[in-house]
């Protein structure tokens, strides 16, 4: 006999009021690492879209009224239901992502933190005046109905970061996953209805048609996106029309500066794992290394010795450290990228080239001091292609870190501390770090500056961006 909360990994619905649904056609993900077609998922309409928002509207009436440790103690037994899953959920984000085993558990095992640090958070009230004759308060209260829409990259984390956010607040969300991995996303909101009201999370899957219907429904009050550029701003433009609420998560080309006085053998290994995880497609890995040029070569030749005894593979195999890239287009444009290295005749100290294999499978690869104008610098790959780029002077090396339209992310690394601060503060990006890259927290604001994003996820700025301010002037007497 199965426990209650044991998920079948098998099949796949929507979830539409606490219901599972299906549609009457139907469509399938791809396996990146050998291309066979995932199972069948729905291909949502205008008329599913429908029923869910009014399911969520109705639900957002009573959800409004809720107290927080209410919708904490939902969300902490729907993160303990997770984990109980967690090995279903793992082999289901590797066959349809890509990832290894190994990380894909990693990106399972963060969403019960991430559930369980998000809902820990308190919303402030913030009494602005209090006299004998009145008081002045400004309080946050829910927005409405939330619309998710989830990247193909990191599809539980950033969907559990969105779903908590949405709930704890006091609103009722329904996700769209991404046409490209809609496996987990269907399965962790079938989980979370199980711990909540009717039509507070719901789940749609669809072709590339769902996003805008989302972005153009009246009965959509705020939409949180994770995602290209490109399609941020067409995100931005449809929500425009009805003035929708709208945070966005978008890609950026992060730089890493390597000072001439760290510990190359320390280093190296951090820095080619957080220059590569995912296939290097997160939007925050390292993606412009800027190695001091007195310690350039010895660094590029350690660097490329260590990247070479990471293994490619099929992720459901041992010791894998790179998956495919996850579908063909992504796969195309690496390819594409991969050209200009002859084109601009580029110096390559590790890869460069395809092996033809049955899945979507970018070897790693190095290029060795590239000009700053190269596309390899000036474009975000998302697949394992990484410029190495000396540097002499810190200035210029900022100013050239500083170049770009995208500021998401950045990172010194340097054994004199006051150094590296005194360079991160002039960085220009939503997160910096110093000796270390993709630190996160639940309780810590993730997002971007210039054209990497507007407004955060996470931390109690993320979860404000789920409310509405509200003042209110509370007069004793008449």
């Amino acid at each position: 006999m199965t426990a209650p909360n044991t998920l079948d990994f098998s099949t796949f619905h929507n979830v539409i009021n606490n219901q599972l649904t299906t549609t009457s056609e139907t469509r399938h993900g791809i396996n990146p690492a050998n291309t066979e077609p995932n199972p069948p998922v729905p291909v949502s309409t205008q008329d599913d879209l429908d029923k869910a928002v009014k399911a969520a509207q109705d639900a957002f009436k009573g959800w409004a009224k809720t107290s927080f440790e209410e919708r904490r103690k939902a969300l902490h037994a729907w993160a303990d239901a997770i984990e109980a899953n967690a090995d279903g959920f793992a082999q289901t984000l590797t066959m349809e992502q890509g990832k290894p085993l190994t990380q894909a558990s990693a990106e399972v095992g963060m969403a019960g933190t991430w559930i369980r640090g998000l809902a820990a958070i308190e919303i402030p009230e913030n009494v602005i005046e209090e006299t004998e004759d009145r008081k002045i308060v400004q309080r946050y209260t829910p927005i409405g109905v939330v619309g998710a829409i989830v990247p193909w990259n990191f599809p539980v984390l950033l969907a559990v970061g969105k779903i908590a956010s949405a709930i704890y607040t006091g609103n009722p969300i329904i996700v769209k996953p991404s046409p490209f991995t809609p496996y987990c996303g269907l399965k962790l909101v079938e989980l979370a209805s199980k711990f909540l009201p009717p039509g507070v999370i719901q789940c749609l899957s669809g072709d590339e048609s769902l996003g805008p219907l989302f972005t153009a429904h009246p009965g959509i009050e705020k939409i949180s996106f994770t995602g290209s550029i490109t399609t941020g701003k067409r995100v931005m433009a449809a929500c425009a029309a009805s003035l929708k609420r709208v945070t966005l998560e978008l890609g950026g080309n992060d730089p890493a500066i390597i000072c001439d006085d760290v510990d190359i053998d320390a280093v190296i290994p951090k820095v080619g794992v957080l220059s590569y995880l995912c296939s290097s497609q997160i939007c925050m890995m390292i993606k412009r290394l800027y190695v001091h040029e007195k310690i350039y070569d010895e660094f590029l030749e350690k660097l490329v010795a260590f990247v070479k005894t990471l293994k490619v593979g099929n992720g459901t195999e041992a010791d894998t450290f790179f998956g495919p890239v996850q579908n063909q287009m992504q796969y195309e444009k690496a390819k594409d990228l991969l050209s200009s290295i002859g084109t601009e005749n580029l110096k390559t100290a590790l890869g460069g080239s395809i092996e033809s294999s049955s899945g979507y499978y970018i070897h790693p690869t190095i290029i060795d001091n590239p000009p700053e104008t190269s596309r390899v610098v000036q474009e975000e790959p998302f697949a394992p292609i990484l410029p190495v780029m000396k540097w002499s002077d810190e200035d210029e090396v900022l100013e050239r870190a500083n170049a770009l339209d995208t500021g998401l992310g950045s990172s010194v690394w340097s054994k004199d501390f006051e150094r590296a601060t005194r360079m991160a503060d002039q960085l220009q990006s939503g997160i910096v770090w110093v000796n270390s890259h993709f630190d996160v927290a639940p309780n810590a604001p993730f997002g971007g500056h210039k054209q990497s994003g507007m407004g955060v996820e996470w931390g109690l700025e993320g979860l404000l961006g789920y409310c509405n301010s509200q003042t209110l002037w509370l007069k004793k007497t008449v």
